[in-house]
């Protein structure tokens, strides 16, 4: 049995932090950090069954052209992704009354919406890209116990080998989006690229208001790097514990992000919401032709 003290429940059966009864998720998730984008993407559905709202996470469950959709708001952070991945999947595959696993697995779809930082000055403002790749500069994956394969070693030592990796930092780990979900999502519309998930937003992705860096170069080193032809394009703080918590449970994860600033060129795109707006229409209309 998994102790009330590892899975905690609220007393109407609930799931501790985003208070969702089992039933009240459906099996394609979309997930963004801001909670006001929840609203933007219940707003194409047909139908809202579920509204639910605890601390930062809030969760639409609907119907969009006949298809079952949720959308969740995470927050920011792969810590705040290790709790809603961890209590999504609880959801569904855990029996909460004998508070066992359940012996057949159901499969979610994860599918982060969101914003990032291009690092690459080819990349413009407004770009949707696509995450083929995520690189965890977290560290959240190495608590878990996790077969070698989860993680790409050989992208993984030649990147740590050319960036210089600090042994002070988390160490890194690497891991794919869904072949599937990238697939589907894939086209003219989207440009692929390679992700870091960084710890927070200043330090760690090498940005400066009073406190200097322990590694300035950091961000210059990533961005040269190269894994045969592909580079890393982007910088954000979800993805890698999406893909590698997914990864770890059976589920498929992908992220689409809209770019609203350049480090490279120093650019930032003021007002993003148009732009956000028309990556959710695109994106849950994508989801719904696959169904």
């Amino acid at each position: 049995m998994i102790k009330s003290s590892e899975l905690i429940l609220n007393p109407d059966g609930s799931v501790f932090h985003l208070r969702l009864l089992p039933g009240q998720i459906a099996d394609t998730i979309i997930l963004v950090g801001d909670q006001g984008r929840v609203e933007m993407v219940s707003s194409h559905f047909d139908h809202v069954e579920t509204k639910v709202q605890n601390r930062e996470f809030i969760t639409h469950t609907g119907s969009f052209k006949g298809h079952r959709i949720s959308a969740i708001s995470t927050g920011i952070g792969t810590d705040n992704i290790d709790i809603v991945v961890n209590e999504l999947d609880a959801l569904v595959n855990v029996d909460f009354d004998l508070r066992k696993p359940r012996t057949e697995l159901k499969k979610l779809d994860l599918i982060r919406l969101g914003t990032s930082g291009a690092i690459q000055p080819e990349i413009p403002l407004g770009t949707y890209l696509l995450t083929k790749t995520a690189i965890g500069f977290d560290g959240l994956l190495n608590y878990y116990s996790w077969p070698n394969n989860v993680s790409n070693q050989e992208f993984l030592t030649s990147f740590t080998e050319f960036v210089n990796w600090d042994p002070a930092l988390p160490k890194p780990y690497v891991v794919n989006a869904d072949q599937q979900l990238f697939d589907l999502f894939s086209g003219n519309e989207v440009v692929p690229g390679i992700t870091v998930s960084a710890s927070g937003f200043y330090g760690p992705q090498g940005r400066i208001i009073r406190l200097p860096l322990a590694k300035s170069d950091l961000n210059e080193r990533i961005a040269n790097f190269r894994y045969g032809n592909e580079m890393v394009t982007n910088i954000e703080m979800e993805s890698s514990a999406i893909y590698g918590l997914a990864s770890l449970l059976g589920h498929r994860a992908l992220t689409l992000c809209a770019i609203i600033a350049n480090r490279a060129t120093g650019e930032f795109m003021g007002d993003y919401k148009g732009v956000i707006a028309q990556l959710i229409e695109f994106s849950i209309n994508r989801i719904a032709d696959e169904k």
